[in-house]
């Protein structure tokens, strides 16, 4: 666990760092710089970029981490790379001709509710396709245990540089066209960036030659296309969504909330970066039971750390939204909704990563989009009766019903289950807390008020945590940093 941790605790602090920037950015800058029609045009512009993603990515990533242990080193690397290289047009070039061929259809399509979104049809395929290959090359850079870098440019670049973009707005240095136009010149930067490092990781000469058992990864590409578009769909499809129903201001409200709730996944994003290939190895090892006490150690940490995570959020809640423009705030169900969703994600950990690993993705894969199909449905259906609360509905139950579809699946195939005793101890932990924080109130400035509260929750939870031993990984890590702190230790 030692490399896990390492890289763990470098990719939790710039992944918060992020969100931070983040925040700055979400809840105070957008809320204020912008009107809440262009602040929700942000939000369809790039949650959409991000649905057209894995597809432009042509399941890349998953397939370069998985399959990049069996050539590392031999003949065949060259070619292996290349191939990884070459794949995603297959995607990229036939959507690029489609568009610049129907770009008035598409346009109407996107528009059909908020006419506003017709213009950007160019934006969107442009920020896509940079994701797409920045996902290719950070998988490039994680297949070498070397996922830093890819994580500030993922969580920190990004967020920074729309930081600089709308202070630039503020000061009149730029309008709002090019406020939007340069928002993708950033996502193409960080695309470069992360090229040019990973290419230096692990160099390659650009060989057409067809590696042993390409016929497997392509199809295994294809599948995980499928696969990752599924789990990008029940992230993204709710904005995009809200914005073919109602007025486009209630993707900026629903931006918000969502952000607010999606804090609760960072640890789980941090430790993924590198759980992920380590994941891969052990799987085609066949080292199951290293594969088991990752599962859960991992687990039962994230759950811990999430859950806590969780508590702050919902019992700061009406503090945070007092600091926001009115029209924003009110958001408390859709936190609700979507933060129990992230915290069950955090609860299975490594669950995705075992199961795309394995030969079984197959099936998992189909059984993703019969959800995915459900979860456009079940949008369609509560969207215009409930708004943006029908939206966080929908993604609940989807997010709900497919983590545990996927719990089931590992269980049955490799009788790995990341509960244990500690699990029910950290939920009876999580909810004493909430029993007596959640009618605590004080009358001072929202952000003491933050600040206090938090301050008690985590004094209470962790001092328990600690002192129930509830996670090994925890008492190490805080008996390692006091030894360090100690003289002569």
């Amino acid at each position: 666990m030692g490399i896990v941790l390492r890289q763990s605790i470098i990719n939790t602090l710039l992944t918060y760092a992020g969100f931070a920037l983040g925040a700055l950015n979400t809840l105070f800058l957008y809320t204020r710089l912008l009107t809440e029609v262009q602040f929700g045009l942000v939000g369809v512009i790039l949650s959409t970029a991000a649905l057209l993603m894995p597809v432009l990515a042509f399941g890349i990533p998953n397939t370069l981490i998985r399959y990049f242990p069996a050539y590392q080193g031999t003949p065949q690397a060259n070619g292996f790379l290349t191939l990884m290289l070459l794949l995603p047009l297959l995607t990229v070039v036939p959507l690029g001709l489609c568009l610049g061929l129907a770009r008035e259809v598409v346009a109407a399509f996107l528009s059909r509710e908020n006419t506003v979104v017709g213009g950007y049809v160019w934006h969107i395929f442009a920020i896509g396709l940079a994701m797409g290959y920045f996902e290719v090359f950070f998988a490039w850079s994680k297949a070498c245990l070397k996922s830093a870098w890819g994580t500030f440019l993922k969580e920190v670049f990004a967020r920074l540089g729309v930081t600089l973009l709308l202070l630039a707005l503020y000061l009149d240095a730029i309008g709002v066209e090019v406020f939007l136009l340069s928002l993708v010149g950033l996502y193409l930067l960080r695309t470069f960036w992360m090229a040019t490092y990973a290419l230096r990781l692990q160099p390659v000469r650009l060989r057409l030659q067809i590696p042993d058992g390409s016929r497997d990864m392509i199809r295994y590409s294809a599948l995980i296309l499928i696969g990752g578009s599924v789990s990008v769909l029940l992230l993204e499809i709710d904005r995009f969504m809200i914005n073919q129903y109602i007025r486009i201001e209630n993707v900026a409200y629903y931006t918000v909330s969502i952000f607010i709730a999606t804090v609760i996944i960072v640890p789980l994003r941090a430790m993924h970066q590198i759980t992920y290939p380590l994941t891969s190895r052990m799987v085609h090892e066949g080292d199951l039971k290293a594969l088991s006490a990752l599962y859960k150690r991992s687990s039962l940490g994230l759950f811990l750390v999430s859950g806590l995570i969780y508590l702050l959020i919902l019992l700061n809640l009406d503090d945070l939204y007092a600091m926001l423009p009115e029209n924003y705030r009110g958001g408390f169900q859709i936190v609700l909704l979507i933060g129990g969703a992230k915290l069950l994600e955090s609860l299975l950990s490594i669950n995705s990563a075992i199961l795309y690993n394995s030969p079984y993705y197959r099936t998992l894969l189909w059984m993703g989009v019969l959800l995915a199909t459900g979860t456009v449905v079940l949008n369609m259906y509560f969207i215009p009766i409930w708004g943006i609360f029908g939206a966080a509905l929908a993604t609940f139950l989807a997010v709900a019903l497919y983590s545990l579809v996927k719990l089931w699946f590992v269980y049955r195939k490799y009788r790995m289950w990341p509960f244990s005793t500690g699990t029910l101890r950290v939920f009876l932990l999580g909810v004493f807390t909430w029993a007596l924080f959640f009618r605590l109130e004080f009358y001072f400035h929202p952000l003491v008020n933050i600040a206090l509260k938090s301050l008690l929750v985590c004094l209470l939870y962790l001092g328990a945590a600690l002192r129930l031993r509830l996670s090994e990984d925890l008492n190490a890590a805080v008996s390692r940093f006091f030894q360090k702190r100690t003289p002569g230790a």
